[in-house]
């Protein structure tokens, strides 16, 4: 999937002058999208989606499960201003965050659509979300949403090379 989201940072000089920022930078690649607009990339936290070029299967035939699953994300980043709060971990050699839309967590969201897996290793310090995430993933599984349809392979794995004979 897109496993990663665009982290928008402003840069400007107006009304800093004088202010003091305390919070914690991080390290990351970062690119322009014009003269005052910086892009970064992070991962989110406990979760893996289907890779943008990843394709699951249903109904007998391949379908874009990671591209709805970078539709679906951008959807709901669409939809308002996200809290995206940065965690001290690295994946990928990317920045590690968690992100809220309207006081929904993204990753859930994505569970929960059938276009995402939780992984509870990288949660052993947050037990609730991991809870959250590992119920939203059975609820997926019942409701049949998304690559839950039908057959899926593990983003981790497709990463890999392995792929559906659907895709070979």
């Amino acid at each position: 999937m897109y496993r990663f989201l665009c982290f928008i940072l402003l840069v400007s000089t107006c009304d800093v002058q004088g202010a003091s920022f305390s919070e914690p930078g991080f390290t990351a690649s970062a690119r322009a999208l014009d003269g005052d607009t910086i892009a970064a990339d992070f991962r989110l936290l406990g979760v893996d989606a289907f890779e943008r070029r990843q394709l699951c299967e249903r109904a007998q035939s391949c379908w874009e499960c990671g591209k709805a699953a970078q539709d679906h994300a951008a959807r709901v980043l669409g939809e308002a201003d996200a809290q995206i709060r940065l965690t001290r971990r690295f994946s990928y050699g990317r920045p590690v965050a968690t992100v809220t839309v309207k006081g929904r967590d993204l990753g859930e969201t994505l569970i929960r659509a059938g276009l995402a897996i939780p992984q509870p290793e990288f949660l052993k310090t947050d037990p609730a979300r991991a809870k959250q995430y590992t119920e939203a993933f059975a609820a997926a599984q019942r409701s049949k949403a998304g690559a839950f349809a039908g057959q899926w392979i593990e983003p981790v794995r497709w990463r890999r090379g392995d792929r559906l004979a659907c895709e070979r």
